[in-house]
């Protein structure tokens, strides 16, 4: 980088989200489902997810701090994720849809476990399944980054993930990329 480019941050004019979301729009990123179970039972769809290590094995998702799970998580402190096959995408928008019902009845003719760590509800057809001890979570603007720690893993053979890009829906398969359906926010 040529230093004659580099402007100091006092000297810029703030970002526009929207600026931020269509740049982010270029990454491609996996769907899954968060949830908790207990009291405060709640399923969130979200793309913010990524592993961060394998020893301890630790995972990060990033909800944002007026969010019902913001709450649920931070009480409950365990948590499941199911990883959303590509055929999942009415899932995805069911638990990114504000206008759903709240508490057991989210749930409600949905084929799901609770998970045998955590309690959460994990979703039937999803590739894999991850149970989740929180372990630390850190403010990040609007949102807080919650890490957990995996208690336990699964996967099924077959399938392709359903992605994120563009905001729209696609999903993977052997052949590349495919779009899904209409524009949706996960």
């Amino acid at each position: 980088m040529n230093p004659a480019s580099v402007v100091k941050s006092t000297d810029r004019t703030p970002l526009a989200a929207s600026s931020l979301r269509d740049a982010m729009s270029c990454f491609a990123t996996g769907v899954i489902v968060l949830s908790v179970g207990g009291e405060d039972i709640h399923g969130m769809t979200a793309n913010a997810f990524t592993s961060v290590s394998l020893e301890p094995p630790t995972i990060l998702c990033c909800v944002a701090r007026d969010a019902v799970m913001h709450k649920a998580l931070t009480s409950q402190r365990r948590f499941g994720i199911s990883v959303l096959e590509a055929g999942q995408e009415q899932l995805a928008r069911y638990f990114a849809d504000k206008r759903r019902p709240l508490g057991p009845e989210q749930f409600d003719g949905l084929d799901w476990d609770p998970g045998e760590f955590s309690q959460a509800p994990l979703l039937h057809g999803a590739l894999a399944w991850l149970e989740c001890e929180l372990t630390a979570s850190h403010h990040a603007g609007d949102h807080t980054l919650f890490l957990g720690r995996v208690a336990g893993a699964r996967t099924r053979t077959g399938g392709s993930g359903l992605l994120f890009f563009g905001s729209a829906f696609l999903e993977t398969g052997t052949r590349g990329v495919e779009h899904t359906g209409e524009p949706g926010h996960a």
